[in-house]
């Protein structure tokens, strides 16, 4: 991938939303050969982690809420940043687990809209989960508050995707307005 389409594609990712528009998402572009080559012996030895274009760790910003909040909000009418920013504190504060849960939503969707991009871009991708989190976070060098998410290998296709394992049909997973 050209440094141009790297560009187009992490412009788009930063669109993706997030709630209190924290922006909670941190994008690690992997592109050194031997960091990839740890990673991958950190990821179960799954080869798309070394071998494909781009390597991109999704990682959360767990105090992302709590870093000068105003700044999510600077260009918004002054009524809107005197709700909305004391509305983030409130919410997120001694919170660990909404301050987790937000952020693994963040970066899913993000994560969403990166490989909708790169399909649109005519690449193909693969989010993967299979690593082990902590030993990513130590070879990442991430802050204390932050952690991976997932990744997402952007690069084009080799092979025909494998077939699904088996899709559950509609009726058991959609339901109408409430369990009964």
């Amino acid at each position: 991938m050209t440094e141009k389409e790297i560009h187009e594609l992490l412009s788009h990712a930063i669109l993706s939303p997030t709630a209190f528009n924290i922006q909670n998402w941190r994008f690690v572009v992997v592109t050194d050969k031997a960091l990839r080559q740890k990673i991958r012996a950190v990821s179960w030895g799954q080869a798309q982690v070394e071998e494909a274009s781009l390597l991109i760790v999704l990682v959360a910003d767990l105090m992302a809420w709590n870093k000068n909040p105003s700044r999510y909000w600077k260009d918004a009418p002054q009524p809107v940043q005197d709700y909305l920013v004391p509305a983030i504190q409130q919410y997120y504060e001694g919170k660990p687990e909404v301050q987790r849960d937000e952020a693994m939503r963040s970066c899913g969707m993000a994560a969403m809209n990166l490989m909708l991009t790169a399909k649109s871009m005519g690449y193909e991708t693969c989010p993967m989960d299979g690593f082990d989190f902590d030993k990513v976070s130590e070879l990442l060098n991430l802050p204390s508050d932050h952690t991976p998410t997932m990744f997402v290998c952007v690069g084009k296709g080799i092979k025909d995707a494998m077939p699904r394992g088996g899709q559950l049909p509609l009726d058991e997973v959609v339901i109408q307005n409430q369990f009964k």
